[in-house]
């Protein structure tokens, strides 16, 4: 439950600083979802720096590395 702490928009200012592209929005069930198109090795730099910034908010995290679709332009909050 990372809601009311800023943690859509410093994701998006994180992954444009790190030239990733996707989205990230909140989920109905108080989750957070995050698509992010990019080198695994910023993608995982991001994932970091979550960590660092709201690691006392993150109770649990899933990644999932799929294939590169290459259609995402710039990074967006979502809903």
């Amino acid at each position: 439950m990372v809601q009311g702490i800023g943690f859509r928009y410093t994701t998006q200012r994180l992954a444009a600083d790190l030239k990733l592209n996707g989205w990230v929005r909140n989920v109905s069930d108080g989750r957070v979802e995050i698509l992010a198109e990019g080198s695994q090795e910023n993608i995982e730099k991001l994932m970091q720096q979550l960590a660092d910034h709201f690691g006392s908010y993150i109770k649990d995290k899933e990644v999932d590395y799929g294939k590169l679709q290459e259609s995402l332009k710039g990074f967006q909050v979502r809903g």
